[in-house]
């Protein structure tokens, strides 16, 4: 039975649920998983996520005890991280600040290491690509193991941190898209093709179409899910509804979600007179948003940089008409007209012509829904991408004695 660690940034966590349902897909299979995070969440779970966090190792706070000994690990293992602090030193492509950050995050994989060595760990996996990998990479150095990582978005396109020493480093990489592992083997050419896997996350698609919730039939209803983060971008969005006010366009638009830039949109709303139009609904848990799928019409995304979206994905598994921008991965999931509508990536002319598309098509945009739902039953379906997901993972594991004796030999040098 493999014995994994599984390391996130911050878990669990309500906007990551993937996570979790990789975790427990693992453990299905028969595989031991030590669900590991370097922060802890600040905000309330429910009662699944308890269950998860009540098990987590956490690497902060930190304790005293188990930081001497990743101290003395490190320098005693100085020759192991060598390499590895050269680069975070050396490399003139990263801010000074970022190159500050992945040594001390050199110190936290020694940490790591520590908090491992007596789980008999055999591999570690990162999800994301950011600070956490690099945790992760030296803690398996230090353990003589494996690691591996998941790339998802931002992580790969909007901060890349040091990840051409990961993907060199890393026994396997999984992406979500055919459009991240094509820009991987683009971008970092040094990457062996074989060691990219595309692995689709997906949803629980809904048994049936969502009956729509009657409303006045002129208005069209506009729902956005996401964070409100300036990557997701609903300032854009905003802008694209004062537009179609300017137009004459009877519309309502919900905005489900919370974040930093909630006092920014705020703002906006008022300045551009747009209270009677633009909701901010603040946090819907996932259980809650049915009803909001339900009264809508049409689904926006107007984010700058994303993998492939769950809440696209939910909004199409309920029959929903939805918008986005041709951007990374997303055309995997929405062909223009078919399944969904694409406009051009900063284009705000070309959201409100496709929103305003869909004002008028509305009644008869039928066989689009129906598409969309088919295409997210077929090929983003979460239960049928979590099995081949374990499949691939799991066929990349070292197992057997031979592997266990290697974990062995190399602890008990780290042993203190």
């Amino acid at each position: 039975m493999p014995r994994i660690a599984y390391l996130a940034n911050l878990f669990p966590s309500a906007l990551e649920p993937y996570v979790m349902d990789e975790i427990e897909q693992l453990r299905s299979r028969g595989t031991f998983v030590v669900e590991c995070s370097v922060r802890r969440p600040q905000k309330a779970l429910d009662s699944h996520a308890q269950a998860f966090s009540r098990q987590t190792l956490y690497l902060f706070p930190v304790r005293f005890r188990l930081a001497v000994q990743a101290s003395l690990t490190a320098i005693r293992n100085f020759s192991a991280l060598k390499s590895m602090l050269q680069t975070a030193a050396r490399d003139r492509r990263e801010p000074v600040r970022r190159r500050l950050r992945a040594m001390a995050h050199t110190w936290l994989g020694a940490y790591f290491a520590v908090l491992l060595k007596d789980r008999a760990v055999e591999h570690i996996h990162a999800h994301h690509g950011y600070f956490a990998s690099w945790i992760a990479m030296t803690a398996a150095r230090l353990l003589g193991i494996p690691f591996s990582l998941t790339l998802h978005g931002s992580d790969l396109l909007l901060h890349p941190a040091y990840l051409q020493e990961k993907l060199q480093n890393c026994n396997f990489c999984l992406t979500i898209s055919e459009f991240n592992r094509d820009y991987i083997l683009r971008n970092y050419p040094l990457t062996a093709p074989q060691k990219i896997l595309v692995s689709r996350t997906g949803v629980a698609p809904a048994r049936e179409e969502l009956t729509r919730v009657p409303h006045n039939g002129s208005c069209l209803v506009i729902l956005a899910v996401g964070r409100l983060h300036v990557v997701k971008d609903h300032a854009f969005l905003i802008r694209a509804c004062r537009r179609l006010k300017k137009a004459g366009t009877e519309f309502v638009c919900l905005i489900a979600g919370e974040g930093p830039e909630k006092p920014r949109l705020e703002n906006l709303i008022g300045k551009f007179g747009l209270q009677h139009e633009v909701k901010l609904l603040g946090y819907v848990p996932r259980n809650r948003l049915a009803c909001f799928y339900a009264a809508c019409d049409v689904a926006v995304l107007t984010s700058r940089s994303e993998g492939i979206p769950l809440a696209l994905m939910e909004a199409m598994s309920h029959g929903r008409i939805v918008v986005a921008p041709e951007i990374t991965g997303i055309s995997e999931l929405i062909t223009h007209g078919r399944t969904g509508f694409l406009y051009r990536p900063g284009s705000q002319a070309d959201l409100v012509a496709n929103l305003q598309l869909v004002a008028t098509l509305k009644g008869s945009l039928g066989l689009v829904r129906r598409a969309a739902r088919e295409h997210v039953l077929q090929s983003f379906n979460r239960d049928k991408n979590l099995a081949a997901f374990a499949d691939a993972f799991l066929a990349r594991i070292p197992a057997g004695p031979e592997n266990s004796f290697h974990a062995d030999s190399v602890l008990q040098q780290v042993q203190l």
